[in-house]
């Protein structure tokens, strides 16, 4: 990627994330990281949409998290989300989780570029 290659994006826990002791919820950190890869597009001025509606659909074939501290219902988090290597067919991510300037998780995500058949084409100029 030629242009933005990393975005801060602030995100509110919400009630609904949480669970019963009132932690976001593991499943609720790819959510998250979902939002940050969008985000990331949006500053270079790209939306998935039009990815998509160009024949170009990207799929996650390797994700992770590393969890080191809870977040909590209502803490404001900032969502680091980073473009780390780019291939001919794969965009990789990564993702550092903040409240207050503290770590609270890291991780990972491979994508993979796929027509509308799901067979691997190569990232359009828009994604490098």
């Amino acid at each position: 990627m030629s242009q933005t290659v990393s975005c801060d994006t602030p995100i509110r826990v919400r009630y609904a994330e949480t669970d019963r002791m009132g932690l976001l919820h593991h499943a609720t950190y790819f959510v998250y990281f979902e939002i940050g890869r969008t985000e990331l597009l949006r500053e270079r001025g790209i939306t998935y949409r039009e990815v998509e509606d160009a024949g170009h659909f990207l799929v996650i074939i390797d994700i992770g998290c590393k969890f080191k501290k809870p977040a909590l219902y209502d803490d404001l988090l900032t969502l680091r989300t980073t473009v780390t290597r780019v291939t001919h067919v794969k965009i990789v991510h990564s993702y550092q989780l903040f409240r207050d300037g503290e770590l609270l998780a890291e991780g990972h995500s491979t994508l993979a570029c796929v027509d509308r058949d799901g067979k691997p084409q190569g990232l359009p100029e828009m994604l490098k």
